[in-house]
C-alpha cells in the first residue's frame, strides 16, 4: 500500500479508493492530558462537538470505564456510514482501529498528548483507506474538515467542559 500525504498524487480528479491517505494535526490545549482524555472518551457527547458524526454509541467498555468499541454513525462528503471503532488507552494517548465499516477498508487514528507546562500540546493522525471510489479534491476537502474538528472542535469541548 502507498502512503498519500496531503494529496491524491497532484491529480483533483483522481478518483481514490483501495489507496491509504494521511495526514495530522496539532494544536494546544489549556488542559492537562487527563482532562483531555476525559472528554475524549465521552465519546457518546461526540456529536455535540463534530458535525460529521451523527451518533455515538458505546458497545464495550473497558474495566475502568473508557469506551472499547464504539459504533459510530458518519456523515462526511455527502455520505452516511456506520463504522465500529476499538480504542487502545494510555496516559498521553489514544488509537483507534476500524473493525467494520460500509465506506472504508481502514482507518487509523489516534491523539497523542505532549504536556507543556499548564497546557498540553495535541497531535492528531489519521490514516484511511476507502471502500469506494471518491474524486481525490473530495477526499482531501473532507480530510481537512475531519482535522479541524478533530483539534480545533476538541479544544473548544475541552475548554467548554471545564469551564462549565
Amino acid at each position: 500500500m502507498r502512503s498519500v500525504n496531503r494529496s491524491c498524487h497532484g491529480d483533483p480528479l483522481a478518483k481514490v479508493a483501495g489507496m491509504t491517505t494521511s495526514d495530522s494535526r496539532e494544536v494546544i490545549i489549556e488542559a492537562t492530558p487527563e482532562q483531555i482524555l476525559d472528554v475524549i472518551a465521552d465519546v457518546e457527547a461526540t456529536p455535540d462537538w463534530s458535525p460529521q458524526y451523527q451518533k455515538a454509541v458505546v458497545l464495550e467498555r473497558f474495566p475502568n470505564g473508557r469506551p472499547k468499541q464504539v459504533e459510530m454513525t458518519v456523515k462526511a462528503a455527502g455520505l452516511t456510514d456506520v463504522m465500529i471503532i476499538e480504542y487502545t488507552w494510555a496516559d498521553t494517548s489514544v488509537s483507534w482501529t476500524l473493525v467494520k465499516s460500509g465506506q472504508l477498508k481502514k482507518q487509523d487514528a489516534s491523539y497523542t498528548l505532549t504536556p507543556a507546562g499548564d497546557k498540553t500540546k495535541l497531535r492528531f493522525d489519521i490514516a484511511v483507506d476507502l471502500a469506494i471510489p471518491m474524486p481525490g479534491f473530495i477526499l482531501k476537502r473532507t480530510l481537512k474538515g475531519g482535522l479541524e474538528t478533530a483539534t480545533d472542535g476538541l479544544r473548544k469541548q475541552v475548554l467548554k467542559v471545564l469551564n462549565g
